[in-house]
């Protein structure tokens, strides 16, 4: 039987951003196991870098570097890209994972609540420029490498189809449907390129500090423990391998992809239907 946690990925490169700690840094250090060459791009490049202390120099892993990157400024996002090509040869793997979300908008000293009419202003504004254009950013300089390569990959980290619609969730759940839309728009760019980009998302809230208090709350409340970062790495590994060639434009759930299940099993279970679907045509 072979699962995820079989396959390896030597010789492949990979952006991850967000990486210095939680979803990002789960994914970038398990793809380094896997032993590929990771750069762990992060606005925190002390914590990105003692995330790459972590799985550097261990037997069967690949290189892994960090570097600061800001996904808000358009010159880090190129730099970013440039660089990893020059020192490791290219680029085939990008993970938007870079973002921001209520807890961010919770820790301003004028916070009052989620209401969209409440909010403060710059930082609703800061969370859409984060996570929505961020992410354009680095898939933009990104994906020219990939297709001169005819072979690579975008993922694109969202969240729940609830969390999307939850009240009081505006900033957050508006910037996940958009990443939702570009990854169904930008997939169908790049048919038939070798290049496909597709979402993932864990399924449920994880055990990180980007998950807001009332976030925590309310899954205390509820009886069910938050996620650890882990859960998304299984189908993460499998959309960065060469096994998932022409797979383009799905949705991924990290919950519904048991990690010692055979990989044609766990792809049917994670699976999800499109956020977003076509009309119907007459």
């Amino acid at each position: 039987m072979t699962t995820a946690f079989d396959i390896r990925l030597d010789g492949r490169v990979a952006i991850v951003t967000g990486a210095a700690h939680g979803l990002g840094r789960a994914m970038a250090q398990a793809m380094v196991r896997a032993g590929a060459s990771v750069v762990f791009a992060d606005i925190d490049v002390g914590a990105a870098g003692h995330a790459v202390a972590e799985v550097a120099f261990r037997p069967g892993a690949g290189k892994a570097l960090a570097m600061p990157c800001d996904i808000t400024n358009k010159g880090d996002c190129e730099r970013a890209v440039a660089e990893t090509t020059r020192l490791f040869g290219g680029l085939h793997i990008l993970v938007n994972n870079a973002g921001k979300g209520p807890a961010h908008l919770e820790a301003l000293p004028d916070y009052t609540s989620m209401k969209f009419w409440e909010t403060n202003v710059d930082m609703w504004a800061k969370v859409i420029e984060t996570n929505v254009v961020g992410t354009y950013f680095m898939s933009r300089f990104a994906a020219p490498a990939m297709i001169r390569a005819g072979w690579g990959r975008i993922v694109n980290v969202t969240t729940s189809l609830s969390t999307m619609q939850r009240r009081q969730n505006s900033p957050y759940g508006v910037s996940k449907t958009a990443i939702e839309a570009e990854t169904l728009i930008w997939a169908q760019d790049l048919t038939g390129t070798g290049v496909t980009c597709n979402s993932l998302i864990p399924g449920g809230a994880v055990n990180t500090a980007f998950v807001s208090a009332e976030g925590k709350r309310k899954a205390a409340a509820s009886g069910q423990p938050l996620l650890e970062p882990e859960v998304i790495v299984a189908p993460l590994l499998w959309l960065a391998s060469p096994l998932s060639d022409g797979v383009n434009g799905g949705r991924y759930v990290g919950i519904y992809w048991p990690p010692d299940m055979e990989i044609a099993d766990a792809i049917a279970l994670a699976l999800e239907e499109p956020v977003l679907r076509k009309p119907a045509t007459h």
